[in-house]
């Protein structure tokens, strides 16, 4: 199925992706929440008093997973899986697998019911305007949750995210805002969550900026950044201060590590290409098993069990493991390991069906290839004295951004969590680095590769669904005139003046069959007198039809192909019923209309044209 195949689908399942599950169209609103909507400061508001409720709930997401933890592994209160406690074997081998039992019935009852995808934060606000089921984000939030408190090596940022940009996406619909600002409304959800969860609202915002929204605008600043401060405060109001990657010291850098820092970067950028490749083979030799989709979750949980036999520190987010990496230093040998067992954790967690992200396991990685870099260093060059406490650093950095997508965001992350300036810049030219070259070998960030692989050719959350939403039937002509194909040219002469009709169209047993130009009813080359030559002397084949749910972008395609200035718009390919026409000058007037005012929007100006859209005749 084709991108633009997907979007006219689920466009069409439109009251089924509603928030909640309403159908129908929005409900008429009272004047005074008609002005709310269009005012700028409302937007503004409601993202504050929304960034509140996301902080709360994902606060309560979080404190449930710890409770989890507590009672299955009987982990400290406060503690994290990955801190490396000592536990039975027993625990360790089969609670993954029993969760992962757990998680396949579930996935199961939910996908009877909601057959569909579920769609996420990215690919709302690129193709559906902002458009989620809060439905659908409770139940993924609600296995993600089950998947991180089993054990299995996942995130639970995407937990976080897709309640909170589902629920601002079922606040602006109800409140019927426009398409511009239900995106920007996603953008603060997923904020408002990656900044609770971290303590971190510049990384929040940028967050949204970089992957939920796409672009970083003026008119979405001030309700992002708001947001994400809303939710930042909730979370320390809540559980207290908390940052999320505290050191105790400053780091020390000298001029040879910022060169070093360039081929620190480019190997987390294999890195992170070998774990996206590797949730991808997983799922591939799944298929391939004929392995049923709720058998699974527990298959890899009893894999990833037996890996943290010997490698505790893979079971869950990892965020004890990327603390104690970030305050000891642990031997070569043990974080190569370390490593290589955790990517195939992770891969196989999220490859066998496990929900959750690779937003903490990125970070996690970091830590752990930055640590082993300085060992290396600390082997064949002992003069240098590499920092560990700054290498580490930078290797989380590198890798989330290699994985993540989000550059500003990790270099941010790094600042708000540690308030080491100095440290900061040495991580800028890591994530630099890595993204340069994910972007050229690659291509993806671990997002946009799943989309990739879904068969949805987008690039990150650019809105390319109004290309789609634009729609020939909201342009056309309907007043186009049609004869049939007997009728002769005196008695067209006398129906359609000279200049009268731009085009006329020949119609035989309903369906269409040629055109005429209007001219040539008046040509002194007629070929025979005009009461005998008919319609079907003088047209010509039809070269190409559209259709009225197709969309601007491809009658683009068509006119430059066929170099006809009109092209008639048919019901069906097979019936070729007429209904209505296109000319190549209003179709080119209305797509620039409408990409001139995306554009406007974007730099939060005036439109300079009219874009009204509306069928003409």
């Amino acid at each position: 199925m084709t991108l633009a195949q997907r979007v006219r689908t689920l466009n069409g399942l439109a009251p089924r992706l509603r928030p909640g599950g309403g159908r129908g169209g929005p409900r008429a609103l009272p004047a005074a929440w008609t002005a709310f909507r269009n005012s700028e400061m409302a937007i503004i508001l409601l993202s504050g008093v929304l960034g509140l409720f996301v902080g709360l709930g994902v606060v309560v997401l979080r404190v449930t997973v710890t409770a989890i933890h507590s009672v299955l592994f009987g982990i400290p209160w406060g503690g994290h899986l990955s801190d490396g406690f000592s536990l039975d074997w027993w625990q360790v081998a089969f609670i993954p697998c029993a969760g992962g039992a757990v998680v396949g019935g579930v996935a199961w009852a939910i996908k009877r019911r909601r057959p569909r995808e579920t769609v996420d934060p990215i690919e709302a606000n690129a193709l559906f305007g902002g458009r989620m089921s809060l439905t659908d984000s409770l139940n993924l939030a609600l296995l993600t949750v089950l998947s991180g408190g089993c054990g299995a090596s996942v995130g639970l940022e995407a937990a976080y995210t897709q309640w909170g940009a589902g629920f601002c996406s079922n606040i602006g619909h109800r409140l019927s805002l426009r398409r511009d600002d239900m995106r920007t409304l996603v953008g603060c959800g997923a904020a408002a969550a990656i900044a609770a969860a971290f303590d971190a609202p510049l990384a929040g915002a940028f967050y949204a900026f970089e992957l939920i929204i796409g672009n970083y605008a003026v008119a979405n600043l001030a309700p992002v950044l708001l947001a994400a401060l809303a939710g930042t405060f909730t979370a320390r109001d809540l559980i207290g201060e908390d940052l999320a990657f505290a050191t105790s010291r400053a780091g020390h850098l000298g001029t040879p590590d910022y060169f070093l820092f360039v081929p620190v970067g480019l190997g987390a950028a294999g890195l992170g290409m070998i774990v996206m490749q590797g949730v991808t083979a997983t799922e591939q030799w799944m298929r391939r098993q004929a392995i049923p989709p709720w058998v699974r979750p527990p298959i890899g949980g009893l894999v990833v069990g037996i890996v943290a036999l010997i490698y505790p520190r893979v079971l869950g987010s990892g965020h004890g493991g990327i603390v104690a990496n970030l305050h000891f230093t642990f031997a070569l040998p043990y974080l190569c390991g370390l490593i290589a067992a955790k990517i195939a954790a992770s891969a196989i967690s999220i490859g066998v069906g496990f929900r959750g992200g690779l937003f903490s396991s990125s970070l996690f990685l970091g830590t752990l290839f930055g640590g082993a870099v300085v060992m290396a260093l600390e082997t064949v060059a002992p003069s240098l004295h590499p920092d560990p406490l700054v290498y580490t650093l930078v290797g989380m950095g590198a890798v989330g951004a290699s994985i993540v997508g989000a550059p500003i965001t990790m270099i941010l992350l790094v600042l708000e969590s540690t308030r080491d300036f100095a440290a900061t810049v040495g991580v800028t030219v890591g994530v630099i680095a890595a993204t340069v070259a994910v972007r050229r070998w690659f291509g993806y960030s671990f997002a946009t590769w799943r989309f990739h692989l879904r068969g949805l050719k987008i690039k990150g959350a650019e809105d390319i669904g109004w290309i789609d939403s634009l729609t020939i039937s909201r342009v056309m002509r309907r007043d186009g005139k049609s004869v049939p194909v007997e009728m002769s040219v005196a008695a067209m002469r006398k129906a359609f003046p000279l200049g009268a009709v731009p085009q006329l169209f020949a119609i035989e047993d309903g369906r269409l069959v040629g055109i005429i130009e209007p001219t040539d009813l008046w040509t002194p080359d007629l070929g025979g007198i005009p009461e005998e030559v008919t319609a079907a002397d003088l047209m010509t084949p039809v070269a190409a039809t559209l259709l009225a749910t197709d969309n601007l972008q491809s009658s683009l395609r068509k006119f430059s192909e066929t170099k006809a200035e009109i092209l008639p718009v048919v019901d069906d390919p097979d019936r070729m019923e007429l209904i209505g026409y296109l000319t190549e000058a209003e179709a080119l007037k209305s797509y620039s209309q409408e990409l001139e005012r995306h554009r406007s929007d974007m730099i939060g100006e005036a439109r300079l044209v009219s874009t009204a859209l509306t069928p003409e005749g």
